[in-house]
């Protein structure tokens, strides 16, 4: 099977997950009037800044990668529209941003788009040389710490 990603691509398409997710949450602690809930998607977003700038650093220290199309500028730009449609589609999101009225809702969403993370890139995994799969693992590793902090904070409640 050719392999379509190399794992730069994906830590930039992580990257432009985490860029939404911290846009969805900030637009959600701009909207509540409610302080504990204004304060969680604070914190959510926040972290979803971490996020990034840990795939950010995790790109950082692989080799620079060049696509082979001609045009790379169009070709990066295809992966980020991609990559808005993944785990925080914003028109889906809209559409659940009313029905979400409790704190352990809105944790429960959040803990969803983790799980959803964490399967996009296992399957991704089919999209990558075996000998990135370690590159790989660390972005999973990352979205199952988010995981577990989030529902860490849904025990605790």
């Amino acid at each position: 099977m050719t392999k379509i990603f190399d794992i730069s691509e994906v830590y930039q398409l992580a990257i432009k997950i985490e860029e939404n997710g911290m846009k969805f949450y900030s637009e959600f602690a701009k909207k509540t009037k409610n302080k504990k809930l204004k304060d969680l998607f604070s914190a959510l977003a926040y972290a979803e800044v971490e996020h990034k700038k840990s795939f950010e650093k995790m790109l950082s220290e692989i080799e620079n990668y060049e696509p082979q199309e001609a045009y790379p500028e169009e070709y990066f730009s295809y992966l980020k529209a991609y990559a808005d449609g993944l785990i925080f589609d914003f028109v889906q999101l809209k559409k659940q941003q009313n029905k979400l009225k409790t704190t352990v809702q809105i944790l429960d969403f959040a803990i969803q788009r983790e799980k959803d993370s964490i399967l996009y890139y296992q399957e991704i995994k089919n999209l990558v040389s075996e000998t990135q799969h370690k590159e790989l693992e660390k972005i999973i590793n990352e979205e199952r710490k988010h995981l577990l902090d989030l529902t860490h904070i849904k025990n605790t409640l």
